[in-house]
């Protein structure tokens, strides 16, 4: 299995439960700038504990793990779980929202992204994947974020990318100094 083929399925039955969703982190950034290796998707979803038990008990067989307590306490705590493709390795981390106002503003902004199989996904803007992977790097200071970062504005364009929006969240998540890091890498 490739990893576009365990998006597809994780979202086909993400829409049967209706729920809405986007892709961000790694997977995000790649569509967004070049390619890299991950062997997982970030997903993040509006989702409460029925909707999470109907999820989790939609995986069956040995193909699949999913933990239905796991995911019911995920959604209760508004945590994460995992869909695991048993025999690839392959794996979806369903994060549930917060509903922050930032979780509201990325929901605002997803974009409709064409798969290989012609299927549309969304998947965080741009600048939403940007700003969460300045948090992670300001959390961890993995280059890893920053090498993404600089990709994405390389092959997006920095005139294409709402920079006003950009600072404003920055400022507002904390992030300012690790933006004009960025900034003054190009």
């Amino acid at each position: 299995m490739e990893l576009t083929e365990l998006l597809q399925i994780v979202g086909e039955h993400l829409d049967r439960v209706g729920c809405e969703r986007f892709v961000t982190g790694s997977v995000a950034s790649t569509v967004f700038g070049e390619p890299r290796f991950t062997n997982d998707i970030d997903i993040v979803v509006r989702m409460d504990e029925q909707t999470a038990s109907e999820f989790a008990k939609s995986f069956s067989g040995d193909e699949w793990y999913v933990s239905v307590e796991a995911a019911v306490a995920s959604a209760r705590a508004r945590g994460m779980f995992n869909v695991i493709h048993v025999s690839s390795g392959l794996k979806a981390d369903i994060i549930i929202s917060r509903g922050t106002e930032h979780d509201e503003a990325r929901f605002a902004r997803v974009r409709r992204i064409e798969m290989p199989s012609g299927r549309q996904e969304p998947f965080a803007s741009p600048e939403d994947v940007i700003l969460k992977k300045l948090e992670f790097f300001r959390e961890g200071r993995s280059s890893k974020h920053l090498r993404d970062i600089r990709s994405m504005i390389a092959v997006q364009g920095v005139a294409s990318l709402d920079w006003q929006y950009l600072e404003e969240w920055a400022q507002r998540l904390g992030i300012s100094a690790e933006l004009l890091h960025v900034r003054g890498l190009q």
